[in-house]
């Protein structure tokens, strides 16, 4: 339901600036309105609201059946923090609540030898990501209302759901993760300036640097000790109001 309204937001957006961004007349920043952008402001805020699939990217001991991951759309939002190096480079600060749900499907071929019921192919990992990541933004010239850029940096996250410190593990229905993991951040998109305000959709791959996952008590673990690497990677839509 989230990700409908944040659609609907979207294209209600499109339709009402559609004027503003394909007429001829260059938006710019009228001080005594308090309207258009302001670009050349050494800091700038804002906020997003956006999309997010995340996934887990495993590396294995054995060559058995690859791990499952079943994705869901998760939700987005956060505040921004933009600082104005030239008229091509930013510094972006970027904090935000990320809330998104993976579930994990095990074959068979992990439990042989041992005793199991189907729950135990099954398992579900809640994350909700104080989300904190540094960036470095690229522009293009501006071309009328348009000016597209590319987007890169580092990031780190507090995993509210990480299950990190609690003692019980998979054999008590309990997959575990770290609860700070980093990650590297790619993307590109393109600032729309209209009237009023500059609206940014973007698209950004996150990808986790590390291993994230806890292992089970047991060394034989069905869930884990097949496991090398376990890494998140994530996709974000993101729309920005600056």
């Amino acid at each position: 339901m989230k990700q409908f309204f944040a659609l609907i937001s979207f294209l209600l957006i499109i339709q009402t600036s559609n004027a503003q961004l394909f007429r001829k007349e260059k938006v710019t920043y009228d001080a005594n309105q308090g309207r258009g952008s302001t670009d050349n402001n050494l800091l700038r805020w804002g906020y997003f609201l956006g999309i997010n699939s995340y996934d887990f990217n495993f590396d294995y001991n054995e060559d058995l059946r690859d791990i499952y991951v079943k994705k869901s759309p998760g939700f987005s939002v956060g505040l921004i923090g933009n600082l104005r190096v030239n008229s091509f480079i930013d510094l972006r600060f970027e904090p935000g609540l990320l809330i998104t749900t993976r579930e994990l499907y095990y074959s068979q071929t992990y439990f042989t030898g041992t005793d199991f019921n189907s729950s135990d192919l099954i398992r579900e990992v809640k994350s909700t990501y104080v989300h904190l990541p540094l960036l470095v933004k690229i522009s293009t010239k501006r071309i009328n209302n348009f000016k597209p850029f590319i987007v890169g940096g580092f990031s780190t996250a507090l995993n509210l759901s990480s299950n990190q410190d609690n003692p019980e593990d998979n054999s008590n229905g309990q997959f575990r993760t770290k609860k700070s993991p980093l990650f590297y951040e790619l993307g590109f998109g393109i600032d729309l300036y209209l009237y009023n305000f500059k609206f940014t959709p973007s698209i950004r791959g996150l990808f986790g640097i590390g291993d994230e996952l806890v292992r089970d008590k047991d060394p034989n673990s069905p869930w884990t000790s097949n496991i090398t690497s376990m890494q998140t990677r994530g996709l974000f839509v993101n729309f920005t109001f600056q």
